[in-house]
């Protein structure tokens, strides 16, 4: 599973867990509503029975002042009383007071709070029934609503999310499609450059013995060049490959195009054997090779170390150079971070890339100091 793959499953999982989570929520505030409901649904109750006692003359004024304190004590649920007629009587609470005033709203409320609760019956006397209407209040109409309320900007923001994301992404990409036609020219341009020389030198009817050698080479590296381009997008065939004769023949190329300022040197306890695309791997030895000699500005140390612990195999390359800060550690493999100036930033990126996904490695920044050094590692799996 390569990063993208691991990536989109990290947002499946991600989405899922947020549809649970929401799912959830749900679910237990609208357990949460019902109760309340329940509650309410007592607490009118009560003060129902609190407005027949307190019509009642022979009730004690001790007790009438309870139940009128009950009656005082109802501010949120909006209630109204209907006569054994069904006329609605003075004993309406709780509703907006200038909707009040409408002809026809009293009834209208009636109607509602009939559809959303079953009435509480008030018995005045023998054979004459009072009801009471009433509807939920606004804290239950919040609990109710404040999920759907909650989801809807979680929602907006997984929205707001996922299309930073895949602008974010896009650029990203544009980034890495800019710098790869650029790394391309770089890399035609040199093998390109000396055929054009050697064919002036032929038209001039010069040539030197070791022109054909030259010229091969030339045309060796434009197929390099062409076969690893072709690999980028696609799985490359790995074979099974002895690394320090690898990790040589890539650091004598680069020996032969760097200054006599950089002193080179590979250290290994013995043979270690790895599954390895040679062309792509001498890509990320070049990378590397590149970016510490352009830190030490072309005179200092550069040293790779193999080595082997359990079925993983190490290469440490160590420069001399100006170091990185420890904040960068992992910007500079993103696409596009560079502290060159006439850089663009896709040397790091294609290298993870390399290890990471074709070769199912690692590849970071072991240790830096600033004016010391750097230490890059490459982890590879030992082949079997």
């Amino acid at each position: 599973m390569n990063s993208y793959e691991i990536k989109k499953f990290v947002k499946i999982i991600l989405l899922l867990l947020a549809v649970f989570i929401g799912g959830l929520t749900l679910y237990f505030s609208q357990q949460l509503a019902k109760k309340v409901a329940q509650e309410e649904k007592k607490k009118i109750a009560t003060w129902a029975k609190a407005i027949k006692y307190s019509g009642d003359p022979e009730v004690a004024e001790a007790n009438l002042t309870f139940y009128l304190e009950l009656i005082q004590d109802n501010t949120t649920i909006p209630a109204i009383v209907v006569d054994e007629k069904g006329k609605i009587t003075q004993q309406v609470i709780n509703l907006d007071k200038i909707q009040l005033k409408k002809p026809g709203y009293l009834e209208e409320k009636r109607q509602q709070f009939a559809a959303e609760n079953e009435p509480i019956p008030i018995p005045i006397a023998e054979g004459i029934v009072h009801n009471v209407y009433y509807g939920e209040s606004s804290v239950l109409k919040q609990l109710r609503y404040y999920p759907f309320i909650v989801l809807g900007v979680v929602g907006l923001f997984i929205l707001v999310s996922y299309f930073t994301f895949s602008v974010s992404r896009r650029a990203e990409e544009n980034q890495v499609w800019v710098g790869l036609a650029k790394e391309t020219a770089h890399q035609l341009g040199t093998p390109i450059s000396s055929l054009m020389g050697w064919v002036d030198v032929i038209e001039m009817g010069e040539m030197p013995e070791n022109a054909g050698d030259e010229m091969r080479k030339d045309i060796r590296r434009l197929q390099i060049i062409t076969e690893r381009f072709s690999k980028i997008g696609s799985e490359p065939i790995l074979k099974k490959v002895e690394l320090n004769l690898t990790l040589q023949h890539a650091v004598d190329y680069m020996k032969t195009r760097s200054g006599k300022g950089v002193h080179f040197d590979i250290q290994s306890s013995g043979p270690v054997y790895v599954m390895l695309n040679l062309n792509l791997f001498d890509w990320v030895i070049e990378n590397l090779t590149k970016n510490s000699i352009d830190a030490m500005e072309g005179a200092g140390n550069l040293k790779y170390i193999i080595s082997k612990k359990a079925d993983k195999i190490t290469l440490d390359v160590t420069d001399t150079g100006k170091g990185i800060p420890r904040n960068h550690f992992k910007s500079v493999f993103k696409p596009g971070f560079t502290t060159k100036r006439r850089g663009w930033g896709l040397g790091l990126s294609l290298a993870k890339r390399i290890i990471n996904d074709y070769h199912r490695g690692q590849i970071f920044v072991k240790e830096s100091q600033p004016g010391v050094g750097t230490t890059m590692r490459v982890v590879l799996n030992e082949a079997v």
